[in-house]
């Protein structure tokens, strides 16, 4: 896991908070930046996601061009 997927699960994490915070309270505009964090998390995972994968593509045809 990479520092992208982390982050991105951490702010992921607070914008749920923040929207159920905002739910229960009834306040609409804490519910709006819950999701709108929420969402901003879930797309920077997503990134690092793919960058991680691109990174063990590229080292296994290293590992494999050697042979």
């Amino acid at each position: 896991m990479n520092r992208d997927e982390v982050e991105g699960k951490k702010q992921n994490l607070k914008g749920r908070i923040k929207e159920a915070a905002g739910t229960l309270t009834g306040n609409p505009d804490l519910e709006s930046e819950g999701a709108s964090e929420r969402a901003d998390g879930e797309v920077q995972e997503e990134i690092g996601r793919a960058r991680r994968k691109i990174g063990e593509s590229i080292e296994e045809f290293g590992k494999n061009f050697k042979k």
